[in-house]
């Protein structure tokens, strides 16, 4: 028996880049045996478009179709930031059943489990964008920045939602259940989404609430993507939105892989 195990050449330990995107290919082959995993960012985008489009078009802007116009950026961002939680449960479900334990008896780069979680919902992040720009494009929405301009909106919303992502990778590790995860997030979704630009414009709020939506980063963000959508390359928001994701990315990354070598 040893001689016949050991009778080939070991193979070469994966590269970073190969383990990531196999651990990748394995977030979308649990969407492809659980489709019902796409339904957060299908039905639920469609749903808030619907919504706040015709709840509050007529009283903020005299008529949805001038309302769409500046909401649905704001509505793409507010979803899939909202969706970004499910990688920290994600995460949480798999420690929970014992697979993360494996994991970690593979001769493969540490981080690439957590960047395959992430690589699989940046497919999930633009697959929501897509549906709300759809969407929007049947009710009306006009991007003045044509296809390029709506593109690289998307582009952007990813890219910050991917570093984003490793805030709940951490809550992953760190919190016991699924439900604790969701519940912290939650806490931490609904004052960022919704106490900033994606509505109304700051301006109409008070004094000491104009305060916060000006840092905070969801805010600028959304005037990001929908200058970008306008046709209008907002460098300081661009950059501040890049900068923000590389601090993101960097510390809560780094905080993660902490908590995964000591889990």
């Amino acid at each position: 028996m040893p001689a016949a195990l050991l009778a080939g050449a070991r193979p070469p330990q994966p590269s970073a880049l190969s383990a990531c995107t196999t651990f990748g290919w394995r977030a979308m082959l649990k969407i492809k045996h659980v489709p019902e995993q796409l339904f957060d960012v299908t039905a639920f985008p469609v749903m808030m478009t619907l919504m706040f489009t015709y709840l509050f078009g007529g009283a903020l802007a005299g008529s949805t179709g001038e309302y769409l116009q500046f909401l649905l950026p704001g509505i793409m961002v507010m979803s899939v930031v909202m969706t970004t939680m499910y990688t920290g449960v994600s995460v949480n479900t798999d420690i929970e059943k014992g697979v993360f334990d494996r994991f970690r008896t593979l001769p493969i780069w540490r981080p690439a489990p957590m960047v395959g979680y992430l690589l699989g919902d940046a497919f999930r992040y633009t697959t929501a964008s897509l549906v709300i720009l759809a969407v929007g494009l049947v009710l009306g929405f006009r991007p003045g920045g044509g296809a390029a301009g709506a593109l690289a909106g998307i582009a952007l919303l990813v890219v910050f939602s991917f570093a984003f992502s490793w805030l709940w990778t951490m809550f992953g590790l760190l919190l016991r259940t699924e439900k604790s995860v969701m519940g912290v997030s939650m806490m931490v979704l609904f004052p960022l989404t919704f106490l900033s630009n994606i509505l109304v414009e700051p301006r109409t709020m008070p004094g000491w609430l104009q305060a916060f939506v000006e840092v905070n980063p969801v805010t600028h963000l959304v005037a990001a993507v929908r200058g970008l959508m306008e046709g209008r390359w907002i460098a300081a928001e661009i950059l501040w939105t890049l900068t923000a994701a590389g601090v993101l990315a960097a510390v809560f990354g780094t905080l993660t892989m902490r908590l995964y070598n000591r889990k």
